[in-house]
C-alpha cells in the first residue's frame, strides 16, 4: 500500500485534500499540521517518518499572511524556504516523491502576458521571496520532486476572498473591490483533485512523475472585482460592487497587477483537464450557500 503523507493540512488545500482522500483506493494518509509535525523541524520530520514509512509528501504547509510577513519575516522563512528544505532533505534520504504548492508572487506581476516557468522570477514582497527560495531549496536538495505554482486559491474551508464578499455583500449596500489587478482565481478542490491525479498516475506508472516546476490555476482570467461580481451574482446578492484602483486600497505589501499563470506545460504533461474558474466558483458557492 502507497503511503502519503499531507503536511498543512488544516488550511484551504490540505482539507480539500482530506475530503477527497477516500477516493484514492490502496492508499494510506498521514494527514498532518503544526500540531502533530512541525516541518521547521528536521528532527521531528525525521522521527515521524521512521516508524511511518511514505512514498509521497504534498507539503500543503505555508506562511500565506502577505502583509504580516513583511515585519514577520524569520517566522516567514522558517516555514516557506527552510521546512520546505527539510521536508526536501527528508524525502531524498527516504526515497520518496515530493510535491510543492508555491506562488504567483514569486512573479513581481509587472508582465502583460501569461507567466510560463521558464519565465524569470522576480518577488517583490517577503512573502514571495521566501516561497522562492522554498522552491530553490527543494530543487537543490530533492531532485524527485514537482513544484506547482499557483493563484488566488478560495475554497468553503477556512478564510479567503469568496467567503469575505459573501459577508460583506450581505452586511453592505455599496462595496469597492479592486479592479487594475488581473489573474485567475484557483478552486482549491480543483488543485486538490490534479495533486492526486498525479500521484495516481506516478503509483500506476513511475515514468509519469515528471520532476520540476508546473503553473495551475483554473482556466480563464478577470480582475478581483470581476470575481466579486460573479460571486454576488451567483450567491444572489444584490450589493453594488464599485471598482476601484490599487491606490485607493493601500497594503503592506505590493500585489503584483498581473499574475496570470500560463498552464500549457501542466497540460502537456500530465493530461489533466482544467475547469473555467467561474464554472469552479459556482460549485463552490452551491457548497456554501447550503450551509
Amino acid at each position: 500500500m502507497n503511503r502519503i503523507l499531507v503536511t498543512g493540512s488544516n488550511g484551504q488545500l490540505g482539507s480539500e485534500l482530506q475530503k477527497l482522500a477516500p477516493t484514492m483506493d490502496g492508499v494510506d494518509f498521514l494527514f498532518t499540521d503544526v500540531d502533530t509535525l512541525d516541518i521547521c523541524n528536521k528532527e521531528a520530520i525525521e522521527e515521524f517518518l521512521a516508524n511511518r514509512p511514505v512514498n509521497f509528501i504534498i507539503n500543503c504547509a505555508a506562511y500565506t499572511a502577505v502583509d504580516k510577513a513583511e515585519d514577520d519575516v524569520e517566522r516567514c522563512y522558517a516555514i516557506n524556504r527552510d521546512a520546505v528544505r527539510n521536508l526536501g532533505e527528508v524525502a531524498a534520504s527516504n526515497g520518496c516523491k515530493v510535491i510543492h504548492v508555491s506562488t504567483d508572487y514569486v512573479f513581481n506581476g509587472k508582465s502583460y502576458r501569461p507567466y510560463t516557468e521558464e519565465m524569470p522570477i522576480a518577488p517583490d514582497t517577503v512573502y514571495g521571496k521566501s516561497k522562492a527560495e522554498g522552491e530553490e531549496e527543494l530543487l537543490r536538495v530533492c531532485m524527485d520532486a514537482i513544484i506547482l505554482r499557483t493563484s488566488w486559491l478560495y475554497s468553503a474551508f477556512g478564510n479567503n476572498f469568496v467567503k469575505t464578499m459573501l459577508k460583506l455583500g450581505k452586511e453592505r449596500e455599496i462595496l469597492s473591490v479592486i479592479y487594475d489587478q488581473i489573474g485567475t482565481p484557483t478552486y482549491a478542490a480543483d488543485l486538490a483533485a490534479a495533486i492526486l491525479e498525479i500521484v495516481r498516475q506516478a503509483i500506476e506508472d513511475e515514468s509519469t512523475f515528471k520532476t520540476g516546476t508546473y503553473h495551475f490555476s483554473n482556466e480563464g482570467v478577470c480582475s478581483w472585482y470581476d470575481f466579486a461580481v460573479v460571486i454576488h451574482r451567483l450567491a444572489g446578492i444584490t450589493c453594488d460592487v464599485q471598482p476601484i484602483e490599487s491606490s485607493a486600497y493601500p497594503a503592506k505589501a505590493p500585489r503584483p497587477f498581473y499574475s496570470v499563470l500560463n498552464k500549457a506545460k501542466f497540460k502537456a504533461t500530465f493530461h489533466i483537464p482544467i475547469a473555467h474558474w467561474q464554472d469552479s466558483l459556482s460549485k463552490c458557492i452551491a457548497i456554501l450557500t447550503s450551509e
